[in-house]
């Protein structure tokens, strides 16, 4: 039987993956990061409390334990090879996140911008598909999703799956959009019939339909811009 002080056998306050679940990474000290990584500690000493005495002989500072070698840190009793390994890949992953601009979401504030963001999925499709763009309250990109694939004239959506998405992604605006493999732009009543229940269901959870586009290779039909929405 193991003599190491694993995670599941911490004091109730003491658990930091419970803790990161519950109230977010932001919550956790330094220390209690780390021991998530390391998973457990020595007889006696739990994972926190051996990180906490690796960081204080760093002067609690980051940038400085992702100096030490992994000699280093083994000299620390309860710290092998692969513990040390994984500390230092943790530092440099932290390091190379400071290197790399944020990724900026796509600003789709109008028909135009939504066709040429989604024309190249679409262009050479030889059946319907359906897609949502969910949106913040900026008109931002938080994520696509695509609803439904089917037939060459025809796509059945399911309306409360879009609405889902929108409620998990915290989304206050969406665009929803298919394609036309035959090259026409013009909607069809099944198509009116889809944008009217979407626009309903978006009033009912208090979310703003922006358009309905429709594309095809090169052209796009907008309800919004024909005044439909």
């Amino acid at each position: 039987m193991s003599d190491k002080l694993t995670i599941a056998h911490w004091a109730e306050d003491d658990q930091p993956r419970e803790k990161l679940r519950d109230k977010g990474p932001q919550a956790l000290s330094n220390a209690e990061l780390l021991a998530i990584l390391i998973g457990s500690g020595t007889p006696g000493v739990s994972a926190v409390e051996l990180m906490q005495t690796v960081l204080n002989g760093c002067n609690n500072n980051l940038n400085s334990l992702g100096k030490m070698t992994i000699r280093q840190l083994m000299d620390y009793k309860g710290i092998g090879e692969a513990k040390a390994i994984t500390i230092l890949a943790a530092c440099e992953l932290g390091k190379r996140r400071q290197a790399v601009s944020p990724e900026e979401r796509p600003s789709l504030t109008t028909a135009t911008k939504v066709y040429h963001y989604m024309h190249p999925k679409l262009q050479d499709l030889d059946v319907e598909e359906f897609w949502v763009l969910l949106l913040n309250q900026n008109y931002r990109l938080i994520k696509e999703i695509k609803i439904a694939h089917g037939g060459i004239s025809e796509v059945t959506v399911d309306i409360r799956i879009i609405m889902r998405e929108a409620v998990l992604a915290n989304a206050t605006i969406l665009a929803v959009c298919h394609n036309h493999p035959s090259g026409s732009i013009q909607p069809s009543k099944p198509d009116d019939h889809l944008t009217q229940s979407i626009k309903n269901a978006c009033n009912l959870m208090r979310l703003h339909l922006m358009d309905h586009i429709i594309i095809a290779d090169g052209l796009y039909y907008s309800y919004h811009e024909q005044g439909r929405l």
